[in-house]
C-alpha cells in the first residue's frame, strides 16, 4: 500500500478547511495597524503610530490553559477557553501598563476536527475583541500518536505597547496607598489539577446544577477568565496613576501580590471586604482544603488588584465600574517587609 501523510494521520484538507472556518472570526478582531490577511508566512502589524512615544516599550506575555482544557474536553465545550487563552496573556500586559497589540495562538491536537478548531479559534476572536488585539496569526499542529484523537493544547503570546513613563512599576508605592481589586468570573484558569482532584470529573457531575451557583458545575468552573484590559485603560484615561497593579493566576494572593510590591512595602487585605464567589466555598469543602492552600491557589474572587493614591480610590472604582467591571476596595499599603498578610 502507497505511504502518504493522510494515512498516517495527518489530514491537510481539513488543515485548509479550519483556516477557512475561521477566518469569519478573525476578521472581527482586525486592528488598523493589521497589515495582510491570515495564511502568510508572518502577522505583520504596523507600528507606525507609535513614533510619537517617547520611548515607546513593548511588552510581551505568553501563557496556556492548562488542565482547564480537560474540562472543555469533558464538556466537550470549546467556544470559551481561547478567551481564557487570550486573557492570561493580555492580563499580565495590562497590568504591566501596556495596550495589548496582537495575538497568536498555538493549537495542537490529535486530529483536526476543522469545526472543532474553528469553535476554539472563535473563543480565541472573541478574547481578542474583548483585549482591542488583533488576532494576526497562529498554528495548528495536528499531532497523531502525540495527542489523543480527541485532545488539544492550547498556548497564547501576546505583544503590547507602552511609553516608558506609563509603566505600572511599584516604585511609587507608599504606605496608605488603597488596594482596589476586580472581581473575578470564578476560578479563571487556574488550580486546575487541584479542582480535577476534588470534584468526580464526570459527565454526569459537571452536568448537575447547583442552586448556590445557578449554574451546572461543569459551567461554572469554565466560566471564562475576566479581560481587565479595557477597565485598566479607563482608569488611566480618567487620568488617575495606577502605582502598582498585580493579575492573580497560579500561586493565587500569597506569589501574586508581592510581585506588586517595592521593597519596604506590605500589602494588607482584608478578606471580609468583598464576596467570595460560592465555587471557591464548594471547592474548600469538598476537598477540605485549609484557607491558607486556597489562597496560595486560587483567586478566591479577585482578578486584578492595583494600588493607587487614596484620594484616587473612589475615581478608580467609579472608572472600573463604568468599564463593566466591579471593583472593592480590599486592603492597604503598610511599610513593613515585602509581603502579604490576609486577615
Amino acid at each position: 500500500m502507497a505511504m502518504d501523510y493522510k494515512s498516517a494521520g495527518v489530514d491537510i484538507e481539513a488543515g485548509y478547511k479550519s483556516v477557512e472556518l475561521m477566518k469569519e472570526h478573525v476578521k472581527n478582531t482586525v486592528r488598523p495597524e493589521m497589515l495582510g490577511g491570515l495564511g502568510g508566512f508572518a502577522g505583520a502589524f504596523s507600528i507606525e503610530k507609535f513614533k510619537d512615544m517617547e520611548k515607546p516599550t513593548l511588552l510581551s506575555g505568553t501563557d496556556g490553559v492548562g488542565t482547564k482544557l480537560k474540562l472543555a474536553f469533558l464538556m466537550d465545550k470549546h467556544d470559551t477557553i481561547g478567551i481564557d487563552c487570550v486573557a492570561m496573556c493580555v492580563n499580565d500586559i495590562a497590568c504591566s501598563g501596556g495596550e495589548p497589540l496582537f495575538f497568536l495562538d498555538y493549537i495542537a491536537c490529535g486530529k483536526n476536527f476543522p469545526e472543532k478548531i474553528a469553535e476554539i479559534v472563535k473563543g480565541v476572536a472573541d478574547g481578542c475583541v474583548m483585549a482591542g488585539a488583533s488576532l494576526v496569526g497562529g498554528e495548528t499542529a495536528e499531532m497523531p500518536g502525540f495527542y489523543p484523537l480527541d485532545e488539544y493544547d492550547l498556548a497564547g503570546f501576546a505583544v503590547g505597547i507602552v511609553d516608558q513613563k506609563d509603566m505600572i512599576t511599584g516604585q511609587d508605592l507608599q504606605e496608605g496607598d488603597v488596594l482596589i481589586g476586580m472581581a473575578s468570573s470564578g476560578v479563571h484558569s487556574n488550580g486546575f489539577s487541584l479542582v480535577r482532584k476534588v470534584f468526580d470529573m464526570t459527565p454526569e457531575a459537571m452536568n448537575v446544577y447547583y442552586e448556590e451557583l445557578d449554574a451546572k458545575l461543569g459551567d461554572a468552573l469554565l466560566a471564562p477568565t475576566k479581560i481587565y484590559v479595557k477597565a485598566l485603560k479607563a482608569i488611566k484615561e480618567a487620568g488617575i496613576k495606577i502605582k502598582a497593579c498585580s493579575h492573580i493566576t497560579g500561586g493565587g494572593f500569597y506569589e501574586n501580590v508581592p510581585r506588586m510590591l517595592k521593597e519596604g512595602t506590605r500589602a494588607e487585605i482584608r478578606k471580609d471586604s468583598y464576596p467570595i464567589p460560592k465555587i471557591f466555598d464548594m471547592i474548600r469543602e469538598s476537598g477540605e482544603i485549609e484557607e491558607q492552600m486556597m489562597y496560595n491557589t486560587f483567586n478566591m474572587g479577585i482578578g486584578m488588584v492595583l494600588a493607587v493614591a487614596p484620594e484616587d480610590a473612589a475615581a478608580a472604582k467609579k472608572a472600573i465600574k463604568a468599564a463593566g467591571e466591579y471593583p472593592y476596595q480590599i486592603g492597604v499599603i503598610k511599610a513593613g517587609e515585602k509581603g502579604v498578610d490576609l486577615c
